[in-house]
């Protein structure tokens, strides 16, 4: 049974470092490239995609050590930081000749566009953001019992070794737990779809945690680079997340209006799966983004 929407091809792209990405790419117009979270695949988009493709090229790669795409080892810091996998976006979608394009991300994916922002403006003309603070900032909010919502951070962090044998051994109960607790409508994550995500986290576990692993080291030293620098993402940004700050005890918008000058800060009534939960609310917020 086909999963994502008719109408897309399936292709491979040649990204950073001699890795090469796998996407879905459909439509026609303007380019908007979609970047998928965790533990799911560019499969989450399939409802988003489908509404956008009826006036925009739409590119949803796996991210780098995900689905389909390459799983390079982690060998070095610098194999799975944001960086790198920001370069990725930027090399795929110029293989398919955009210079210059929209890029939304959730979760994991929203960290990687947030960095392709900062590091590509003359190249991501729109930026939307789901669910996340900066990598920088999401250390600094997870304080005290209230930190245990983001126990997986914590032991993804650790050494090589530990937290790959321990995944390795439960995989389904452990990607599987987030689909469950994450998701406001478990309806939204029907059991083909649900399996899949499950099937693809299970082969990719070092690559997973390494993308883990590097959002406690060199992701860090990036962030904290851009903010000693006064850095600022140029291009008008949309942020649409659960309400974080109210749970955490944080300002959610305060914290991105320090990163996003021209920024739309909106909150939802969603579960974390948000693109697949609510589509017609996620499609509207982009469709806004794009007109500014």
């Amino acid at each position: 049974m086909a999963l994502f929407p008719a109408g897309f091809a399936h292709v491979r792209l040649p990204a950073a470092d001699g890795v090469h990405l796998s996407a879905a790419v459909g439509g026609s117009g303007s380019p908007v490239v979609l970047l998928h979270g965790f533990p799911q695949t560019h499969l989450m988009w399939r409802h988003v995609a489908e509404r956008l493709a009826a006036d925009h090229t739409v590119i949803c790669p796996d991210l780098r050590g995900y689905g389909a795409s390459d799983k390079p080892a982690a060998d070095a810091p610098d194999v799975y930081a944001k960086r790198t996998m920001a370069a990725d976006i930027v090399h795929a979608a110029a293989a398919l000749g955009h210079e210059r394009f929209a890029l939304v991300g959730h979760d994991r994916g929203a960290l990687v566009a947030f960095r392709a922002g900062l590091d590509h403006p003359e190249t991501v003309t729109h930026l939307g953001i789901l669910d996340i603070v900066p990598t920088l900032d999401m250390w600094q909010v997870l304080r005290g019992v209230s930190a245990a919502v983001g126990y997986h951070l914590f032991l993804m962090a650790q050494p090589p070794g530990l937290p790959e044998t321990l995944i390795e051994g439960s995989a389904d109960a452990f990607f599987g737990s987030f689909l469950d607790a994450w998701a406001g409508d478990p309806a939204a994550l029907p059991e083909p779809v649900r399996a899949e995500y499950l099937r693809s986290s299970a082969a990719a576990v070092p690559s997973i945690v390494a993308d883990f692993r590097a959002s406690a080291g060199i992701d860090i030293t990036h962030d904290q680079a851009d903010l000693d620098a006064g850095s600022e993402l140029a291009m008008p940004v949309t942020v649409v997340q659960q309400d974080w700050g109210a749970q955490l005890g944080y300002d959610a918008a305060g914290v991105w209006r320090a990163w996003a000058p021209d920024l739309d800060h909106r909150l939802t009534g969603s579960g974390h799966f948000m693109a697949e939960e609510s589509p017609d609310e996620i499609t509207a917020a982009i469709r806004d983004l794009l007109t500014r």
